[in-house]
């Protein structure tokens, strides 16, 4: 029975931040929810990736399983609605397409910011709970490598993933190069809204300062920093935090500027101090900028670094593309190629069931010695003929006229009757 690659997709362009939340798998989740997978529907393939933008349900199985693998998703869930999950996911129920998205999504195409750096490694994390689980078959595993072979020539051979394409990484982008000469900057950020928060994941990533959360809402601050090394301080030890940072990030909420010239004047600031505006309307006032030792850099600045990676990004997609269709081309000869493969192994093994039974015969009147050349000898003659009907019949899978030929070999030596290849 013929078996078909297959996916489900939910993702930040089908569904609310609140309904991504509530599907969302985390690697023990993932694990379990595929051996429920493999254990209900005897799945060959299972990859489960889930991030905060996207949950997808990839499979291999002969027919299209896409409403019980929701249905049971949300009862892994505990949905209080369930009969709504379905509207959310698209369906990819042809292998291309499916194979394609894949490939997409791996690269970064699909990504909320385009050639986001972290889906590779999230991707690659997918796998390796597929293989954990062993829900993977000799397909997803060629399907998977050959996806991250393809992400490393975008690295290589493009401009996709170059620079800080989100305001988030532009701001960490920026601080990076503004301390670079100190060994472990001070790093404050002043305000959790959407966008501070964002910053302070992505400066957990990098590890390369000293990180101190301040929010007016104490336990955001608590929440954010849990399974890290950054510092929490109180709202009313603003001032002494601001002394005592290199780099001050303010993403706040206000109608007039927290910051004002007069406040950054009072702090005696002996080298440098920058400050990143990251509120609108401006928290940090413009004036700031004239005290000897401030520097200033607001939301424009920001977005304009990242308007200028972003562009360099989308000018990059037309070649992205072009690596990832040689990629499944590639892809698609062996995988054509793998549907001739048990004709070709039971026409071995009726060649070689043959060459032994005739070598038995033999057997009594050959020394060790002999037996053991005539074995060699007649391996290599069986392996010579196998030769020429294999790359004959993989040529045919690439032209898509296999069917006819394998018909017609597995007719004239009786191979039904050969047992399945293990």
């Amino acid at each position: 029975m013929t078996t078909t690659f297959r996916a489900i997709s939910l993702s930040y362009k089908t569904a609310p931040l609140a309904i991504r939340e509530q599907v969302a798998l985390d690697e023990s989740e993932a694990k379990t929810f595929s051996l429920k997978l493999k254990e209900h529907f005897g799945f060959q393939d299972i990859l489960v990736v889930s991030t905060c933008n996207r949950t997808e349900i990839y499979y291999t199985a002969s027919a299209n399983y896409a409403e019980s693998i929701i249905k049971l998703l949300a009862i892994e869930k505990g949905l209080e609605k369930p009969s709504d999950l379905p509207n959310y996911f698209v369906v990819l129920d042809d292998q291309l397409q499916a194979i394609r998205h894949l490939f997409e999504v791996a690269t970064g195409l699909h990504s909320q910011v385009v050639g986001d750096l972290q889906i590779p490694n999230q991707v690659k994390h997918s796998y390796q709970w597929s293989v954990d689980v062993d829900a993977a078959s000799p397909f997803l595993h060629r399907l998977m490598h050959t996806i991250f072979f393809s992400s490393k020539r975008v690295n290589q051979e493009t401009s996709f993933r170059d620079g800080a394409a989100s305001v988030s990484y532009a701001t960490v982008d920026l601080i990076a190069d503004l301390t670079q000469n100190h060994a472990q900057p001070r790093v404050l950020v002043v305000g959790l809204g959407e966008i501070g928060t964002d910053v302070v994941k992505n400066l957990a990533d990098k590890e390369f300062a000293q990180i101190t959360l301040v929010n007016r809402t104490y336990a955001k601050s608590v929440s954010l920093a849990e399974g890290t090394n950054f510092r929490v301080a109180d709202w009313e030890n603003l001032e002494a935090e601001v002394r005592q940072a290199d780099v001050i990030v303010s993403s706040l909420r206000v109608t007039t500027p927290l910051f004002t010239k007069a406040f950054v004047e009072s702090l005696d600031i002996l080298t440098f101090k920058y400050f990143i505006d990251l509120s609108v309307p401006r928290s940090i006032e413009a004036q700031v900028e004239e005290v000897p030792g401030a520097l200033v850099y607001s939301i424009d600045d920001i977005q304009a670094k990242a308007n200028a990676a972003l562009q360099r990004r989308l000018e990059s997609v037309p070649a992205v593309h072009r690596i990832l269709d040689e990629a499944m081309a590639g892809f698609q000869d062996w995988s054509k190629e793998m549907v001739v493969s048990p004709t070709i192994q039971k026409f071995k093994q009726a060649l070689d069931q043959i060459r032994k039974e005739e070598l038995a015969r033999q057997l009594k009147h050959l020394t060790p010695a002999e037996a053991d050349k005539f074995d060699k000898l007649t391996a290599n003659i069986v392996n010579r003929i196998l030769r020429s009907p294999a790359v004959n019949l993989k040529n045919a899978c690439r032209r898509g006229d296999a069917d006819q030929l394998a018909d017609v070999l597995v007719e004239l030596f009786d191979l039904e009757r050969q047992p399945e290849h293990k």
